[in-house]
């Protein structure tokens, strides 16, 4: 049975995520990059708890996302702008 505290918290985790995914999204590719850089560093170096390991991982994938969509998106106009030639 899950209890009013639990539900609480899974309600605050999912509204926390949706913020995290709206500012990375935001994000440029050099922050974007930079900041999965740094949260690489931080999983590699250890000493977190699984808690803390989880959110960076999320954080990682939505960083990685954000870049993905950066480089495709800059891809596609190098595609374009070399058949215009």
């Amino acid at each position: 049975m899950t209890s009013k505290t639990d539900e609480t918290a899974e309600t605050a985790d999912t509204a926390d995520t949706a913020d995290t995914a709206e500012t990375a999204n935001a994000l440029g590719y050099e922050q974007a990059r930079d900041e999965l850089i740094e949260v690489v560093r931080r999983l590699e170096a250890g000493g977190t708890t699984l808690e803390e390991s989880l959110a960076l991982w999320e954080r990682g994938e939505e960083l990685a996302a954000v870049c993905r969509r950066w480089l495709e998106g800059a891809r596609a106009r190098l595609d374009a702008a070399l058949s215009e030639e």
